[in-house]
């Protein structure tokens, strides 16, 4: 059966001001009347159910996804007690999933991405799944082919084409690498060679592959979250889940499995190219990507008077007015108890500003 595994643990920092350590990005609505984590699991319908998903987040975030989700019972949310990155996640999920059904096949996916439209992202889902179940050492990704030279995404480099099930139509392609984030200049030259995707950081395969996988290439880190999963639905789970996790050496899915296994012969790594539209929703300039701009440039959400304003994202409520006279090419948010104003050229570097305030005593604006 197909599971679904949802990560949701991630603080958002590029979104500061209203992403904040207690609500963090996946949980704010940028887009409509739901939060990005609704908008996860909306897409899921139909596809998984409620049931047979699992949300891992971190611990002081646990309330808010049970509140947000309400769907979902106590069981399908997985706390955290720190954070280790993506491979402990997933193959901590992927450990309780197997338990249950040793069978199961995953898909996992983050909580903060805007996919559309949903009925092309199950379409997608489903072909990675027969791909994933008819060949057992199978780890399949996706991904989106660039639309310019972004410096914010990793890359993934595709090789020849394998053999296919009939059933499958989408392009599939062998992983010969996977890139980090490029300069400008070598982004460039990616998208000008047609032989490169974003990295969407969406993947399906069996649980039993992915386990294998960390087994090999992590085996330290397999066998702590062994220990935990087979704790699972005991009085001991907590205690097991606090000091097992603690000891995990953080280590994210695609150095710890991705890359080592496109490099070796074990594993077969496909990417599919996406059907969907799709954005990691990174930082505030985004929201002009998918809401576009009015004749003068600027991407408003909220009450906002401008003259002689251009290029900028605003973001306020109805309830307060933001005004701008003479200027371009800002960042400006407003929220109660903060106000972001920044170069739209220096997004990358609202992260420090996050840094710098826990540095200077800040912390009840974090």
């Amino acid at each position: 059966m197909l599971h679904a595994v949802v990560m949701a643990g991630g603080s958002g920092t590029r979104f500061w001001p209203e992403s904040r350590e207690n609500r963090p990005k996946q949980f704010l609505r940028l887009l409509g009347d739901r939060s990005m984590i609704q908008h996860t699991i909306d897409r899921l319908a139909g596809l998984v159910p409620p049931e047979r998903t699992l949300v891992v987040t971190n611990r002081r975030l646990a309330d808010m996804v049970a509140q947000q989700l309400p769907q979902l019972g106590a069981e399908s949310i997985v706390s955290e007690p720190c954070r280790r990155d993506t491979a402990p996640c997933i193959g901590l999920a992927a450990a309780m999933v197997a338990r249950s059904d040793p069978e199961a096949t995953m898909v996992v996916l983050p909580a903060d991405h805007v996919i559309s439209p949903d009925a092309e992202f199950q379409r997608a889902i489903r072909q990675a799944v027969q791909l994933a179940e008819a060949g057992g050492n199978r780890l399949i990704t996706f991904g989106i082919a660039p639309t310019y030279p972004s410096e914010s995404f990793g890359y993934i480099e595709r090789g020849q084409r394998p053999a296919l099930p009939d059933e499958v139509d989408l392009p599939v392609y062998r992983v010969t690498r996977f890139r980090e984030k490029p300069s400008a200049e070598v982004a460039r030259q990616y998208l000008e060679s047609g032989r490169f995707f974003w990295n969407s950081g969406i993947f399906v395969w069996k649980a039993s592959t992915v386990l294998a996988a960390l087994d090999q290439y992590e085996p330290e880190m397999a066998n702590q979250l062994r220990e935990i999963a087979t704790a699972a639905g005991t009085p001991q789970f907590e205690r097991v889940l606090a000091e097992r996790f603690a000891e995990i050496r953080g280590r994210s899915i695609d150095y710890g499995v991705m890359e080592p296994a496109a490099d070796g012969d074990t594993y077969e790594v496909l990417v599919v190219e996406a059907p969907f539209q799709w954005d990691d929703l990174g930082s505030w300039r985004a929201l002009a990507r998918l809401r576009g701009a009015d004749a003068e440039g600027n991407t408003v959400d909220g009450l906002h008077l401008g003259l002689d304003t251009t290029g900028c994202v605003i973001r306020s409520s109805e309830e307060h007015l933001v005004v701008t006279l003479g200027v371009e090419n800002l960042i400006i948010v407003h929220t109660p108890d903060a106000t972001l104003v920044a170069d739209v050229r220096r997004e990358e570097s609202i992260r420090r500003i996050v840094e710098e305030m826990r540095a200077r005593g800040l912390e009840r604006y974090l």
